[in-house]
C-alpha cells in the first residue's frame, strides 16, 4: 500500500505526496538548518519522524475525503522514547518529543491539566501504524548528543533552561523544513516558484561594506567638530570587529552617532566571524521606520526586511492561501533576508514563542550578529528571562549581541544577580570621555506645574518640546495651549497611527531648520531616537533614563551653548503618574540626593542598581518564567505554551483600529473584499495606519457604528476599520471618547 503525506489534483492519486518523499525531504532540510550548531542528527530525526502517523490507515482514509480526526503527530515521539532511543542519547530524544508532537498545534506543556500536554498525549491509545514504516525509512538513533552539551552548566536551573533554547533550536529547524517542503509541493501542482530568493550576507558583504564606506565619507565632508567625533567613534568601533564574537556593550551619548557605528561594526564583525545575518532589534515602533530607511539608503532596499505588526500575525497565520505570499510577506515567515530591521517585541516573543509562526524564523536568529537598541527598555518584568536567552544565543549558538545605548542599563553579572559576563566589553572609546564631551543640555527640577506654568513657559519659547506621562495630559495641554492662542503647536501621542506621526515629525523638522514657530506637546513616544533638535524641553517626572532620553532631543547638534540648553523635569499634580513610572521618580530622587550629576555615567549605573534591587529577582522574572524550566524525574518538565502565554513584552489590552488616512490605505481595505488575496500581506500595508484603542473604547465604537470588522466572514476579527472619518482628527489623532456623544447626535432628525 501507497501512503501519503499530502493531497494532489489527480482522482488517481498520481501526483500526491508521497509520505516516505515527505519525511526524507524535511530530514535532510531541517539537518541542513541544524548543521552549524551540532544539531543536525536531532533535527534529522524531528524531520524523519514528524508526520509517522500518518502511516495510520485512518488517517489515509481521512485524505481520501472521511470526516474523521487521526492524531499523526504524537505516534512518531510515543516510539522515539518508548522503543528507538536509549542511553544518554535518550535526553535529546526527550527534546524532540515535544518538537514532533507540537509540530502543527504548537511546543506542548510536559505536565498541564489540558489533553494536549505531552504526558497525556504519550499516554493516550493513537491509531496503530502500518509497519511498512520500518522498510521505507532509514533510521538512526544514535549520538544524537550535540557537542556544546559538554558545556552546560551545572546549575540546575541553568541547564534546564539551555536544553529547553535546545528544544526551540530543534522546532524551529523542523516547522522551517516542513513549511518549505509542503509549500515547494504545492507550488509545483500549480506550476509556480515561490521566491524565497535572498542573497547570503557573506556574499553581499563586499558590495556592503563598500557601500557603508562610501556612505560614511560622504559624512566626512561636513567637517565640524562633531563629526569628526563621530568619525573617531566609528573607526574606534570597528576596530574592535575581530574581537571574539560574544556580548558586547556600545555605550555613546545621544549625538554620538552610535547607529552607524554599531552597523559598521556589525558588518566588519561578519565579514571576520561569518555571520549569516544582521539582526537590529528596535523597542519602539515609533522608530523603527526611521532606522529601516536609513539602513535601506545604504545597503539597498533589496536587502534590508523590515519587520513588525500592528496585527497580529498569529491570526494572519490561520490562513492556508499558498499562492499570494509575495517575497516579503515569506520573509516575515522565516527572517531570511541578510538584514532585518525588527521589534524588541518580534525577537524576544520569537524565542518564546510556542507557535509554529513564530518559532519557524528562530534558527536563523542564530549565527547572527543583532544589535538590541535602547537595551534599557527591556521591560523589567521580564528582564531575567530575555538575559538568560542573550546568554545562551552567544555562549551556544554564535550570536554576536552589542547592547546599545545612550544610558547603559546595570547588566554586568558583577551588579546584577543573573546578569551577563560584560567585563571588558565595551566598544566605546572611554564612555565617560565621551558622555563629557558631548553633553549638550543642562538638566534642572522645579516643583508642581500646572497646565496654566506649562502653557506659559510655551509662550515664552517659539521651539520647544513638552513630554507629559499619558496621552490624556497631552490631550489637554494641547487643547489649553491652542485655546491660548499659541502658534505652530504640535501634538504628537499613539492617538495618531504611525503613518501620520511620520508625517508630522517631518513637518517638525523642516520647522526647526526654518526657525519657524514650532512647540510640540508629546508622550514619551519622542524619546525613544526620534532625530528632533529643540532648543529647550519639559519633561514631566520619570526615570532616570528616561529623562535623559529626553534630553538627547534637546541641543542634538551642539549647535548652541549648553547652558542655554535646558531640560526643566517638573511634576505634574494633577497627572498623577502610573504606579511603575512612580517608582522610577522615588529611583531618580534617591540619585538626586546622592549628589550626582544625573548626566554621569555613575549615575546612570547607580539608578538601574537602585532599580533592579528595588525589583529583587521577582520583579525581574514575575511571571516566574525561569522557573517554568524545569527537571523532574521522568526528564524534562518544560512548559512552552505557559510561558508562551506568559511572556508578553507589552502588557497592553490595548487592540487596533485601522484609519483609512490615504488612498494606500483605501486601496490596501478595498482588498480584503478579494477573497484570493491573502490577509498577510494586506495586514503588511496596513500596519502603519493602526490606533491602538482600549478594548472597551472599540466595543463602544462598534456598537455605534463607528468601527466596523471588514469581511468578517473571510477575515474574522482581525481588521477592524474606522467607519466615522470624523472621528480622526489629523492634529491630535482618534477621539474614541466622541463615540458616544456622535452616537446621539446622528440619531436627531
Amino acid at each position: 500500500m501507497l501512503y501519503f503525506a499530502h493531497t494532489g489534483n489527480a482522482l488517481d492519486k498520481s501526483d500526491w505526496q508521497l509520505l516516505p518523499d515527505h519525511l526524507r525531504t524535511v530530514a535532510e532540510l531541517a539537518a541542513q538548518m541544524a548543521a552549524p550548531l551540532g544539531l543536525e542528527k536531532a533535527a534529522f530525526l524531528a524531520g524523519l519522524f514528524h508526520d509517522l502517523g500518518k502511516y495510520a490507515p485512518a488517517f489515509q482514509r481521512r485524505l481520501e475525503g472521511a470526516e474523521i480526526r487521526v492524531d499523526h503527530s504524537t505516534a512518531g515521539a510515543r516510539l522515539l522514547l518508548g522503543e528507538l532511543v536509549s542511553g544518554r542519547d535518550k535526553g535529546i530524544a526527550d527534546l524532540i518529543a515535544y518538537c514532533i508532537a507540537g509540530h502543527h498545534a504548537g511546543l506542548p506543556d510536559r505536565h498541564s491539566s489540558l489533553p494536549s500536554c505531552l504526558n497525556l498525549r504519550l499516554k493516550k491509545d493513537t491509531e496503530p501504524l502500518d509497519e511498512a514504516w520500518r522498510m521505507d525509512l532509514r533510521v538512526e538513533t544514535t549520538d544524537l548528543v550535540p557537542s556544546f552539551v559538554s558545556g552546560i552548566s551545572t546549575d540546575r536551573e541553568t541547564a534546564a533552561f539551555q536544553y529547553s533554547m535546545m528544544t526551540r533550536a530543534i522546532f524551529s529547524c523542523l516547522v522551517d523544513a516542513d513549511y518549505k517542503d509542503t509549500e515547494a509541493f504545492y507550488a509545483r501542482l500549480d506550476e509556480r516558484q515561490p521566491d524565497r530568493r535572498w542573497p547570503t550576507l557573506q556574499d553581499l558583504l563586499p558590495r556592503l561594506l563598500t557601500a557603508f564606506d562610501t556612505h560614511m565619507a560622504g559624512k566626512a565632508n561636513s567637517d565640524t567638530e562633531l563629526n569628526r567625533l563621530r568619525g573617531r567613534i566609528l573607526s574606534h568601533v570597528r576596530g574592535k570587529a575581530t574581537d571574539r564574537p560574544g556580548l558586547f556593550t556600545l555605550t555613546v551619548p545621544t549625538g554620538g552617532g552610535k547607529t552607524l557605528a554599531s552597523l559598521g561594526f556589525a558588518l566588519d564583525h561578519a565579514k571576520a566571524h561569518g555571520h549569516t545575518r544582521i539582526i537590529y532589534a528596535i523597542p519602539f515602533t515609533s522608530i523603527i521606520d526611521q532606522t529601516a530607511a536609513i539602513f535601506r539608503d545604504i545597503l539597498g532596499n533589496e536587502n534590508v526586511l523590515e519587520h513588525h505588526w500592528a496585527i497580529e500575525d498569529d491570526k494572519l497565520d490561520r490562513e492556508e492561501d499558498w499562492k499570494s505570499r509575495d517575497k516579503l510577506r515569506l520573509a516575515m515567515e522565516d527572517w531570511a533576508a541578510p538584514v532585518v530591521v525588527t521589534t524588541n517585541v518580534q525577537f524576544f516573543e520569537s524565542l518564546f514563542a510556542a507557535r509554529t509562526s513564530r518559532a519557524r524564523k528562530v534558527h536563523n536568529i542564530f549565527n547572527s550578529v543583532i544589535i538590541l537598541d535602547e537595551a534599557q527598555i527591556i521591560p523589567r518584568h521580564l528582564l531575567l528571562p530575555c538575559l538568560r536567552a542573550l546568554d545562551e544565543l552567544a555562549l551556544n549558538y554564535r550570536c554576536t549581541i552589542i547592547l546599545c545605548t545612550a544610558t547603559q542599563p546595570a547588566l554586568d553579572q558583577r551588579r546584577l544577580p543573573g546578569g551577563l559576563p560584560l567585563e571588558g566589553r565595551e566598544l566605546a572609546p572611554d564612555p565617560q570621555r565621551l558622555s563629557d564631551t558631548l553633553r549638550r543640555t543642562r538638566i534642572i527640577q522645579t516643583g508642581p506645574m500646572s497646565n496654566d506654568d506649562l502653557v506659559a513657559a510655551l509662550r515664552e519659547e517659539e521651539q520647544t518640546l513638552v513630554i507629559v506621562n499619558s496621552r490624556k495630559h497631552t490631550l489637554e495641554l494641547y487643547h489649553q495651549a491652542r485655546s491660548a492662542g499659541l502658534a505652530g503647536l504640535v501634538h504628537l501621542t499613539t492617538r495618531q497611527y504611525a503613518a501620520d506621526r511620520q508625517r508630522i515629525l517631518g513637518d517638525v523638522r523642516e520647522r526647526l531648520n526654518a526657525g519657524k514657530p514650532c512647540r510640540v506637546i508629546a508622550t514619551s513616544l519622542i524619546e525613544a531616537g526620534v532625530d528632533v533638535d529643540f532648543p529647550k524641553a519639559w519633561r514631566a517626572e520619570a526615570g532616570l533614563d528616561q529623562i535623559i532620553q529626553a534630553a538627547g532631543r534637546v541641543n542634538r547638534e551642539g549647535r548652541r551653548p549648553v547652558d542655554d540648553s535646558v531640560v526643566t523635569v517638573f511634576s505634574a499634580p494633577d497627572y498623577p503618574p502610573p504606579s511603575e513610572i512612580r517608582g522610577l521618580i522615588g529611583d531618580m530622587e534617591r540619585m538626586r540626593r546622592k549628589g550626582h550629576d544625573l548626566q554621569s555615567l555613575g549615575a546612570i549605573d547607580d539608578y538601574f542598581g537602585e532599580v533592579y534591587w528595588r525589583a529583587g529577582r521577582q520583579g525581574l522574572d514575575r511571571k516566574g518564567i525561569l522557573a517554568d524550566f524545569k527537571f523532574s524525574g521522568e526528564g524534562t518538565d518544560f512548559s512552552f505554551r505557559t510561558v508562551a502565554e506568559k511572556f508578553r513584552m507589552i502588557e497592553s489590552e490595548m487592540v487596533p483600529v485601522i484609519v483609512l488616512g490615504d488612498e494606500v490605505a483605501r486601496e490596501a481595505v478595498e482588498k480584503l473584499q478579494v477573497e484570493g488575496i491573502a490577509s498577510g500581506g494586506i495586514a503588511r500595508k496596513l500596519q502603519t495606519y493602526v490606533v491602538q484603542v482600549p478594548p472597551k473604547a472599540r466595543d463602544l465604537l462598534i456598537r455605534n457604528g463607528h468601527v466596523a470588522f471588514v469581511r468578517p466572514d473571510l477575515r474574522g476579527d482581525q481588521f477592524a476599520v474606522l467607519q466615522t472619518e470624523s472621528l480622526y482628527d489629523r492634529e491630535v489623532g482618534l477621539l474614541w471618547e466622541d463615540a458616544q456623544y456622535l452616537a446621539t447626535e446622528n440619531s436627531i432628525v
